[in-house]
């Protein structure tokens, strides 16, 4: 390791400043670059793998067997195909790394209108993914809490847990960069694919409810409609990892004759493996046994064995605690970059704490106010995240590598682009919906 730093971006002695140098040394991106392939894939894991896993039974309730099958498998395999591509783009520039989203977004679309484009939407992705970490995770607290309980505790608000589970991120939120959260994201891909195993398994071990009902759960036409567009949505945020797999691949070491990308695909596909294992049982076996019946966390379903749901949500909370992590980082970098670079402010552990903890305290508050969990994860999902994950990064590509006009690589580009522009549209509008049906009935901080 000691050769490693003139290597890492393999950039020309004298092009970087001593002072620009020893901030990208000290931003959260670009201050640790030796993980290895396995980090890529427990990251990835961490960032994708989460709340989204335990609503797909619920969309599957309302997209119906057919549908429901079809969207699952070619989000699957879109997304692979995108997050391929983000890897292959990570280096395309000889002697330049894009260790940022934002970076690629102004390589191929200039430098003022690649910001606009890429951080908007990112930052929605990201801290719209937080909150709805800080919801799920308070969510599941109360879970625990009143499976063990039973009728023998008092009631304590769902406020309360969100506020409890919030209190460990103003500490682990201090963690410098990536590589320094490896732990809890590989405690976090564990627990994650623990977890699903669970709901899967309790849910065949529980069986088919005796009147099981497999229509869709709307009754209107234009119920249906709704509920299908925000089932859209719901899958678009199973799938979010996009946004940040060029930090990934950042934190990976990289020559001329080892380029990062070959460690960093390996760990994607490992990665996308582990996916499809949670994914796919979950969204089946939840859907088979309780139909329409079926919650927006599929864990709420399933009551018996207490002590193996209680594990489970357990569980959950423990990954969403690296799920939250994971998307914070390239906001912090964010942050950090802008107050250092731009306000010129010194960098620091006064900064760095005082920048951090406001974060975390916004994202808190914010899910303390509206936690509509169902609502939330197909609002964030087609808005936000169809665009990031879906087919920004098939515009990209074709900006930037302008393949042949009919050829298999821009017809493949196209129908991404097409499908992901469909999705971006549609499921904001079911989500949106759903949110606001929610409201009716629902007291702030309750």
């Amino acid at each position: 390791m000691g050769t490693q730093a003139p290597e890492t971006n393999f950039c020309p002695k004298g092009e970087r400043s001593a002072g620009e140098k020893a901030i990208d040394d000290w931003l959260p991106i670009t201050s640790s670059r030796n993980a290895k392939w396995w980090y890529s894939a427990f990251h990835n894991v961490t960032a994708m793998v989460g709340a989204g896993v335990l609503s797909l039974p619920y969309a599957m309730s309302e997209l119906g067997w057919g549908p429901g099958t079809v969207v699952l498998l070619l989000s699957w395999i879109i997304t692979l195909y995108t997050m391929w591509q983000m890897v292959e783009m990570h280096e395309m520039v000889p002697g330049k790394r894009f260790d940022r989203y934002h970076e690629l977004g102004q390589h191929a679309f200039g430098k003022k209108l690649g910001l606009w484009i890429v951080v908007p939407q990112q930052l929605i992705v990201e801290v719209g993914g937080d909150i709805v970490f800080m919801v799920t995770g308070g969510k599941s607290l109360k879970k625990f809490h009143d499976v063990i309980c039973g009728n023998e505790c008092k009631d304590i608000k769902l406020t309360y847990f969100i506020m409890i589970f919030a209190s460990c991120h103003f500490v682990l939120s201090q963690l410098p960069n990536f590589n320094s959260i490896s732990g809890i994201s590989l405690a976090a891909a564990v627990m994650s694919l623990s977890y699903s195993t669970i709901a899967w398994g309790a849910t065949v071990h529980k069986g088919k409810l005796p009147n099981v009902d497999y229509h869709v759960r709307a009754t209107t036409t234009l119920e249906k409609v709704f509920d299908f567009f925000g089932a859209l949505g719901d899958v678009a945020f199973a799938y979010a990892g996009h946004n940040v797999v060029l930090e990934i691949q950042a934190t990976i070491p990289s020559t001329p004759d080892n380029p990062s990308k070959k460690p960093m695909w390996k760990g994607v596909m490992v990665a996308y493996i582990i996916v499809a294992i949670c994914y796919f049982p979950v969204s089946f076996s939840g859907y088979w046994a309780f139909g329409n019946q079926v919650d927006d966390n599929i864990l709420i379903t399933l009551n018996k064995p207490k002590w193996l749901i209680a594990l489970a949500n357990m569980m959950v909370v423990i990954h969403v605690i690296g799920s939250y992590q994971i998307f914070a980082m390239p906001v912090f970098d964010m942050m950090e970059t802008i107050l250092v670079k731009k306000l010129r402010f010194p960098p620091g552990l006064a900064l760095r704490l005082i920048a951090r903890t406001t974060y975390v305290a916004f994202t808190t508050f914010v899910a303390i106010t509206i936690p509509f969990f169902g609502g939330l994860l197909g609002f964030f999902g087609g808005f936000a995240f169809a665009p990031t994950t879906y087919f920004l990064p098939c515009i990209m590509w074709l900006a930037i590598y302008k393949p042949k006009r009919f050829s298999l690589s821009w017809f493949t580009n196209w129908v991404c682009i097409v499908l992901g522009v469909i999705l971006m549209i549609l499921s904001p509008i079911g989500a949106l919906r759903q949110i606001i049906l929610s409201a009716k009935t629902y007291q702030f901080y309750s």
